[in-house]
């Protein structure tokens, strides 16, 4: 679009949301060109949305004119679901970051979508009430990106993802209709789920302005326990016996060696022990049952052969041993290799199969590959380590090779390409894989409904044609 196109445009919007919350400067479209992916496209004009009002303004004005709007969070995802493939308008919720309400005897909270998730969960604390879905990013992913996504986290094991707390929402359409579906009842049946519908939406369907969500009683008492073994598949054995035992644990988290390693040279042998396969358990509940719980559970941890066991009991001597696991990702990193998170899913049974086959990729393909994540729901982070990936078309070539055949094997387990980050950019090419004709076709007639036009989020992995 022409310079003087572009500032038409800005012009037009200032005039339904005001000038101050509209911006056209090359840093504020550099700055909301991509996410945490490497993909990115720069918008003709970014709006910083205050209000239901200001989006269903501009949903109506981009609608009617024909403009692709791409819907906006705190812009921390990982597979390019906010890059404005299209230009047009980036629509950021980032500033509605109130808590409108948190109510204690209903058990929920009334949020805008820019409220970040850790500030609701400690908020939520001082009045004795618990929000579990706890993604990595939570210090600074907001609650509209883990709506969009239905991000997990590693309680997902015990409490469910962010689907299992969403009491009702309310969203605009492409149009500028004003959707409120859902309440504040815990049981509601009232008609289709349409709250269902919109999480996990990805900004394909409309922009949430508001969320009821679910909170839990805070339980009062927390331990938990660091096991290290020789091998990954031990460790991944450990899994199964843990639950076959009978627990359920708030989280289950393992990590492979390449994984551990890397921590080691990144943080210090101190806080990363011996072996090549680790489990991080967290239990939750009342003081004394978790206390017997813990220590039952050290004992079975024991008789499986764990070479270190390092226990805690309290919040804040449990966030000790989790320190290690939050640093996963930065030692990664800290490698100097690209790091390609691919986040999938298998069925808890082939964890093993899954640390066998990603060995095999390593050796056909030359690249290091680290497995960690939350191996209580299969959901495991498989993170290609490449050299010279952005550079090297060759490397990048032998990347999306061995990438393909990671996710056909994990269908062909009957698993998912993603458990947490969402399609974006990052996985269209494995979408028609992973979802048949019919549920293809069921998606592009519900795209179709919500957004006749296609402006929402567009050259996503559901699409209709635009009118513009």
């Amino acid at each position: 679009m022409a310079t003087d196109a572009k500032s038409a445009l800005a012009r037009d919007l200032a005039g339904l949301v005001g000038a101050e919350r509209v911006a056209e400067d090359p840093a504020s479209l550099v700055a909301h060109a991509g996410d945490r992916w490497f993909a990115s496209h720069l918008p003709e004009v970014v709006v910083h949305a205050g209000s239901t009002q200001d989006v269903a303004s501009v949903l109506e004005y981009a609608d009617r004119h024909g403009i692709p709007v791409t819907p906006r969070g705190a812009g921390v995802g990982y597979v390019g679901g906010c890059v404005p493939l299209q230009g047009g308008i980036v629509l950021s919720v980032a500033g509605m970051r109130r808590i409108k309400e948190i109510h204690v005897e209903d058990g929920v909270a009334v949020v805008e979508p820019g409220v970040i998730t850790g500030h609701l969960q400690a908020e939520a604390r001082k009045l004795g009430l618990f929000y579990p879905p706890d993604p990595a990013s939570l210090k600074e992913c907001s609650i509209g990106g883990n709506l969009a996504t239905n991000a997990g986290g590693p309680r997902c094991l015990k409490y469910g993802v962010t689907r299992h707390y969403v009491l009702g929402l309310e969203s605009v359409l492409a149009g500028g209709r004003v959707l409120s579906a859902g309440g504040r009842t815990h049981k509601n049946k009232t008609g289709f789920d349409l709250v269902g519908l919109f999480v996990g939406s990805e900004g394909l369907l409309g922009v949430i302005t508001e969320a009821t969500l679910r909170l839990l009683p805070l339980p009062p008492a927390r331990a938990t326990l660091s096991a290290s073994f020789a091998t990954f598949g031990e460790a991944a054995a450990a899994v199964q016996a843990v639950l076959r035992a009978g627990f359920l644990p708030a989280a289950l988290e393992i990590a492979d060696a390449f994984t551990l390693q890397s921590a080691r040279e990144h943080c210090g042998t101190s806080i990363v022990p011996g072996g090549e396969g680790h489990l991080l358990v967290d239990l939750d509940g009342q003081d004394g049952s978790v206390r017997l719980e813990v220590e039952a559970l050290e004992v079975l941890l024991k008789g499986l052969g764990a070479l270190h066991l390092k226990k805690a009991v309290g919040e804040a001597e449990c966030e000790l041993l989790w320190e290690l696991r939050r640093k996963f990702s930065e030692s990664l990193k800290a490698t100097g290799l690209t790091k390609l998170n691919e986040d999938i899913v298998v069925p808890r049974g082939r964890l093993v199969d899954l640390a066998v086959f990603a060995e095999g990729l390593r050796k056909q393909y030359g690249f290091p590959i680290a497995c960690f994540g939350h191996a209580g729901d299969g959901n495991i982070h498989v993170n290609i380590m490449a050299k010279g990936f952005h550079e090297d078309t060759a490397v990048r070539a032998s990347v999306e090779e061995a990438l393909d055949a990671l996710f056909c094997q994990v269908l062909a387990w009957g698993g998912a390409i993603t458990g947490e980050h969402g399609i974006g950019i990052a996985k269209q090419r494995w979408w028609p894989q992973a979802v048949s004709e019919t549920g293809r076709s069921v998606h592009e007639a519900l795209k179709a409904a919500l957004d006749p036009n296609g402006i929402l989020n567009p050259d996503k992995f559901v699409t209709v044609r635009r009118t513009r």
